[in-house]
């Protein structure tokens, strides 16, 4: 394995980067450290703050990886710069979080409180093919399922990428790999009726092409939504997701069953008014309104299994 360190890394957590639903192909090890698979990257990653007292940096990001392919022909000190050029880009480390949250907190109370709860969240900036997969696996399921469903289509139809401690990653498979196949087929990784959703979206990526994907980055956030939301078992919520977590649309609030739980209360609104929370959030949060999303989102979940470690008790 090679080890890659980046220095001085700030606002950084990965308990909080990989905890708050933003993706699944990441597990946590029992030293603390995550492994997981990133755009075919296989790789171990882990943090360590200067100062115990300010756990979220600045800090050591070290990452092992098994990649070892050549970039471009090139080998030594230029393949090294690709590399951190691409863990740079994945974490987002170039975007000053500590900035956005203190402006964050400007703009609204509540904020302050939900950005301690995960302090250290940072916005991945993932594969749009493995997105749209994945979110269309976790609608209407639980993190642990939609992690297995995922593991078990990747391991079954996609490429093997390489190995990391004993452990074998695969790819997931490639919209024309998963369009030539059947709901049969797929009974195996128990996606149910999200299987033909698959299927019937990988044919539609096939015939446009998947670059196509990566090229909605350029597109406004109103044409990547409507293209998007076309896609066969895709909502607006899963939309938005794809949007926030993969297209670089950093102003999208997916609204699901938690946001609607949070939104009704911290602040007030009725359950099933999604419009007017995705309207406090455009007016309120703006252009960071999908960072404001995570943080929110992260603060309930703890708050909720503090509820429930206290009724156990």
């Amino acid at each position: 394995m090679k080890t890659i360190t980046i220095e001085g890394v700030k606002d950084f957590s990965p308990d909080h980067i990989f905890g708050c639903g933003q993706c699944f192909r990441w597990e946590r090890q029992s030293d603390g450290s995550y492994e997981g698979i990133a755009k075919g990257n296989i790789a171990r990653i882990y943090f360590e703050a200067q100062d115990p007292e300010n756990p979220f940096g600045p800090g050591t990001l070290t990452i092992e990886t098994t990649r070892e392919e050549e970039h471009n022909g090139q080998t030594g000190g230029l393949q090294k710069e690709q590399e951190i050029s691409f863990w740079r880009g994945y974490f987002d480390l170039d975007r000053d979080y500590g900035k956005i949250k203190k402006e964050l907190v400007s703009r609204d109370t509540v904020m302050g409180e939900a950005i301690k709860s995960g302090e250290g969240i940072r916005i991945l900036d993932q594969e749009p093919w493995e997105t749209v997969v994945s979110f269309i696996i976790s609608s209407n399921n639980n993190i642990p399922r939609i992690k297995k469903c995922i593991n078990c289509l990747a391991e079954n139809f996609g490429q093997r990428a390489g190995t990391c401690r004993g452990k074998e990653y695969y790819s997931l498979p490639e919209p024309r790999v998963l369009a030539a196949l059947t709901k049969e087929d797929l009974a195996c990784c128990r996606l149910g009726y999200r299987a033909g959703y698959l299927i019937k979206t990988a044919v539609k990526i096939k015939e446009d092409g998947k670059e196509k994907l990566e090229d909605l980055r350029e597109c406004s956030c109103e044409d990547c939504f409507s293209y998007i939301k076309n896609l066969s078992g895709v909502g607006p919520k899963v939309a938005d997701c794809i949007l926030l977590f993969s297209l670089r649309k950093k102003n999208r609030f997916p609204v699901d069953v938690w946001m609607r739980k949070v939104m009704h209360e911290l602040y007030g609104f009725a359950e099933d008014d999604i419009k007017g929370m995705s309207d406090f959030a455009e007016e309120t949060f703006g252009e960071y309104a999908g960072i404001a999303q995570q943080y929110l989102y992260y603060h309930m979940r703890k708050k909720d299994e503090k509820r429930k470690e206290k009724k156990s008790r």
